[in-house]
C-alpha cells in the first residue's frame, strides 16, 4: 500500500523525447515522481508496475492512438480511476471531446507553459475520487496501527 505521504507517481507518455523531458523536469521541480514513457508498450508495463496518482499522455504515439491506449491503462488493476491529462499538439476540431470521451480530466494543447501543466497537474491529483481513496488509506493504516498497538 502507498504511504499517505509518498511523492505522487506520475506516468509521461509521448513519443517526443524533448517533451517527455521537459515535463519529467517540471515535475520533479514540483516535488513530483514520474515515470517516462516513449510508446504503448513501456506505458503499459510502467502502468502494471507502478501504482500511479496521474497519467500524463500525448493522444497521438506516433501512429497510435493514446486515447486507446489511457483506456487500455484504465483496465490495469489498480487504475480504474487514476486521471488522465492529455497533452497534443492536435487541431482536430474534435479532439477536446474524443479526450473526455477516452476519460480525460484535462486536455493541455502544445506548446503549453509549463506552469499551466503544473496548475493543472496540482488538480488532478486532489479530485474528489483521489482525496477520497487517499482518505480511506490513510485512516485503514491508521487502524492497523492501533490494532497494533493495542495487542
Amino acid at each position: 500500500m502507498k504511504s499517505f505521504t509518498a511523492k505522487p507517481q506520475i506516468l509521461v507518455v509521448d513519443p517526443d523525447p524533448l517533451t517527455l523531458t521537459a515535463i519529467a523536469a517540471a515535475l520533479h521541480l514540483s516535488g513530483y515522481e514520474s515515470h517516462c514513457a516513449r510508446d504503448s508498450e513501456a506505458a503499459l508495463k510502467a502502468a502494471t508496475d507502478e501504482q500511479l496518482d496521474l497519467i500524463i499522455c500525448d493522444t497521438n504515439l506516433e501512429g497510435e492512438s493514446g486515447l486507446e491506449l489511457c483506456r487500455d491503462m484504465r483496465q490495469v488493476k489498480g487504475n480504474e480511476d487514476v486521471p488522465v491529462m492529455f497533452v497534443s499538439s492536435s487541431q482536430a476540431p474534435d479532439i477536446i471531446h474524443r479526450a473526455h470521451e477516452a476519460g480525460g480530466a484535462y486536455y493541455l494543447r502544445k506548446p503549453f507553459d509549463p506552469n499551466v501543466l503544473l496548475e493543472l497537474v496540482e488538480k488532478a491529483l486532489w479530485m474528489p475520487h483521489l482525496v477520497e481513496s487517499n482518505l480511506k488509506q490513510h485512516v485503514e493504516s491508521n487502524s492497523r496501527v492501533a490494532l497494533t498497538k493495542s495487542v
